[in-house]
This record gives structure tokens, C-alpha cells and sequence, in this order.
């Protein structure tokens, strides 16, 4: 048997083993987890990974690029660049905007930098790593995003940048949002983190920033197992997030490349000798952030089924708010955002009832084996890692306090099955008997 046919057969043999290890176990109520996220796969995504594997391509690689081209062809963006988690991906962004190479609008220690209170660590921790002060304003306890009415407050002279998350894959308002920016001069990143697919008018969360981001945790719409991306139009950016995540070189050869420009050495660059070897050049002070080729393929794979995983979340959100709205007595449900169009994350719900509290409700839930999540950090700046860090409050924030004490969310990722789901608003309705 030559190679081709050696790999069409441990392909083969993948398929069958597939489908004796990860064959699906019938949902026991009151038995079987009801997670609020998890790995959705087929024999696809195992048997490209395996292919992958016996290639031996262990860094970036051409999986790597079909990834790459397939996700900014599905968001709608010029580049996507692979790095190797979420969090890395909004590290990459900031920091590239810190580029001596923008001139008057690189980023500046001290620089401050608008964001929200109620939101996820990684979103918020590259501007304080970058020495950047971040401004946090309030939330709109419908749709968890930031309240636009108080952007202009949360402004001054120092101001040079906005991040704002998708929150739980809810479009903030994208058209008061980048009229804002636009307005000053304002850079704009978005955190599409929990959004893949989220869409605000006609086009889809992860175009409207000057950059965008993406997780590819097990939690989020696609998986790569841990991976993320930076999107963008901006070919400037594109080399700028790359040179950052590629230890800060200045060479744009692929893995494996060299002298793509043709000039190797013939560059003459800071203080280094003339004809210095171009791919031992480094403009910026940057990371080794690549992702893998193996992770690449699963991701490859995982595109195949992301516009039906996209369908069972919206589906299942559907689902829970239909069914959980005679209880709006005791439970803020969510809203969409206007214009939108979500890709959803989870489906959040705050206590407002004063029968009980959110611990009680959680607590319940999880004795009938029904996962939940708070929404995220809370109110930022009660973490104990903010203290002595500098940053300041635009205003009060009392409804991310508001979030930190009595939110929490549920699972619509496409694993949770129409028993599962059935259960969870059953579960809540006993619940809400027995006050």
C-alpha cells in the first residue's frame, strides 16, 4: 500500500473509532449533565487533526492558512490572523495599536482607554498590560452592554481608544458606538469573542472595529481546543499584529520562507549593520502567540459546521425565552440588541424577585445537574486584581454592581438537546412553584 492509500485507511480507522468512543449517550434527567458549553465534533474534525498530525507540520502551517482565509471569508473581513487563544487575540490587538509605526495615534503609556465594568478579565487586562489606563462606564442590564448614553462622559483629552465585548454574542449598539469613535478619532476594538456569526444591519460583529477578536476556547462557537484570532481590513494592522505575534520581527516570510522580499540582505535598519539578515530584524517588542497547525485543522473542520452551529444557538435561545417569560415577575430576561441579529453565547437572567436570591437559584440548578455561570467578572472593579492597578470609573456603575449580584446564564451552545433544554425550564418553573 503506498502513502495515499496508508492514509485513506487510518482515516477510515479514525471514522470507526469515532464512532465507538464518542457515539451519543441518551440525556437521563436529574442524571446527566446539562453543561452550559462543550465540545461539539465528528469524525471530521479527528480526522483532520490526524491528517494534519501525519504531516508533522507542528507550527503554523497550511492548515493554518485555509483557516485563516475561511474565517475572514465567513465574517466578512480582508485578514484573520491565528494566534493562540482569545485572550492572546485581544493582547495582539491593543498591543499593536502601541506601534511606533502609527505615529500621532499609537497607543501611549498612559493613554486611557474605554471599556465596560461588567465584562470578561481578557478584554480589559492588555490595556493594563500595555500601560494604558482603562475607563470603565455602566451597563444596560437588558442587553449587558455598554450604556452609549455615557461614552462622552467617560471621555477626556487622554482618550485615544474604545474595547468593547459582544456580550454572551449580543451586538452592543454598533451605530452609536463607532459614530462615537469616528467622532474622535477613536480606535475601535472589537471583542468578538462570544459573537462568531452575531450580525448588526447587514453585516456581521468583527467588521465594524479597526480590529476584531475571536476564542476558539471548547466554550465558543467554533473550537480549536485553545486558539483565537485577530481579524481586520487594514493591511497596516495585519503586519502589525503578525510582527506581534511573531516575536515582534519585522520579516513577513511564512514558516519555512525565506527572502520573500527579495532583498534579504540589503536592508539597512536601526543601528543594525547594513545587510543584516532580514529575519533576524525586530521592529516591535512582541510574543510567540502562533497557533498550531494541528489546532488549525480542527478549526478547519469545525467551519464546515459553523452557520448550523450558529442556527441551534439562536434556537435554543429562542427557545428558553419563550418558554421563561411568564416568569418575568421574578427573572429580567434578555433583549436582542436593536438591529441585531444574535449569535448567542448563553442565556442570561437576572433575579429581580426579593423571594429569593441568586444563590439560591444557582444552587438548585445545580442539584439537578444544570450548569450555570455568572456573567463573567461582574463589576470589574471589585476583582482583587484591580486594586493598586490605575484605571478610573466614568461614573458610578451600580448596574454592573447589579450584574455581579444577581445575574447568571445558561447554556444554548448546539450540545444542549431539545430533552435538555426541556428539562432546564421545567426545573426553573419548580423552582418558582415552590416560592
Amino acid at each position: 500500500m503506498d502513502a495515499a492509500g496508508l492514509r485513506a485507511e487510518v482515516a477510515r480507522l479514525v471514522r470507526s473509532l469515532h464512532e465507538l468512543e464518542h457515539a451519543p449517550r441518551p440525556f437521563l434527567a436529574g442524571i446527566s449533565p446539562v453543561p452550559v458549553n462543550g465540545r461539539v465534533f465528528d469524525a471530521s474534525e479527528i480526522s483532520m487533526l490526524v491528517d494534519a498530525s501525519l504531516d508533522f507540520w507542528l507550527t503554523t502551517g497550511p492548515y493554518a492558512e485555509r483557516f485563516e482565509q475561511r474565517l475572514a471569508e465567513f465574517v466578512g473581513v480582508r485578514h484573520a490572523i491565528l494566534c493562540n487563544s482569545g485572550s492572546s487575540a485581544n493582547l495582539l490587538a491593543v498591543s499593536a495599536l502601541t506601534s511606533r509605526t502609527l505615529g500621532d495615534r499609537a497607543l501611549r503609556p498612559g493613554d486611557e482607554v474605554i471599556t465596560v465594568a461588567a465584562g470578561f478579565p481578557t478584554t480589559v487586562n492588555p490595556v493594563i498590560q500595555n500601560q494604558l489606563v482603562p475607563v470603565f462606564v455602566d451597563v444596560d442590564v437588558t442587553t449587558l452592554n455598554v450604556d452609549c448614553d455615557l461614552l462622552e462622559t467617560a471621555r477626556t483629552g487622554r482618550t485615544r481608544a474604545v474595547i468593547l465585548a459582544h456580550t454572551l454574542g449580543n451586538p452592543f449598539n454598533v451605530e452609536a458606538v463607532t459614530q462615537f469613535c469616528k467622532r474622535h478619532g477613536l480606535w475601535l476594538i472589537e471583542d468578538n469573542c462570544d459573537a462568531l456569526g452575531s450580525t448588526y444591519g447587514t453585516r456581521k460583529t468583527g467588521t465594524f472595529g479597526d480590529l476584531a477578536t475571536l476564542s476558539f476556547y471548547p466554550a465558543h462557537h467554533v473550537t480549536t481546543g485553545e486558539g483565537g484570532a485577530v481579524l481586520t481590513s487594514s493591511p497596516l494592522l495585519k503586519k502589525l499584529v503578525e510582527s506581534f505575534r511573531d516575536w515582534g520581527r519585522d520579516c513577513w516570510c511564512a514558516p519555512g520562507e525565506a527572502n520573500t522580499c527579495g532583498k534579504r540582505y540589503e536592508w539597512q535598519l536601526g543601528e543594525l549593520p547594513y545587510g543584516y539578515d532580514h529575519k533576524y530584524v525586530y521592529g516591535e517588542v512582541g510574543y510567540n502567540l502562533k497557533m498550531t497547525d494541528l489546532q488549525a485543522a480542527v478549526g478547519l473542520a469545525q467551519m464546515d459546521k459553523v452557520e448550523s452551529f450558529v442556527a441551534r444557538r439562536v434556537d435554543n435561545w429562542d427557545f428558553f425565552r419563550k418558554e421563561l417569560a411568564g416568569l418575568d415577575e421574578h427573572l429580567a430576561l434578555p433583549e436582542p440588541e436593536t438591529l441585531s441579529r444574535p449569535s448567542w453565547f448563553g442565556f442570561s437572567m437576572g433575579v429581580r424577585s426579593a423571594a429569593y436570591s441568586r444563590r439560591e437559584l444557582v444552587r438548585f440548578l445545580d442539584g439537578r445537574k444544570i450548569q450555570s455561570r455568572f456573567v463573567f467578572a461582574g463589576n470589574m472593579t471589585r476583582q482583587p486584581a484591580m486594586v493598586g492597578r490605575s484605571w478610573r470609573a466614568a461614573t458610578v456603575l451600580p448596574r454592573s454592581d447589579e450584574v455581579m449580584e444577581r445575574y447568571l446564564w445558561i447554556g444554548v451552545y448546539p450540545g444542549i438537546t431539545d430533552e435538555m433544554r426541556g428539562y432546564v425550564v421545567e426545573a426553573i418553573r419548580e423552582f418558582h412553584k415552590a416560592l
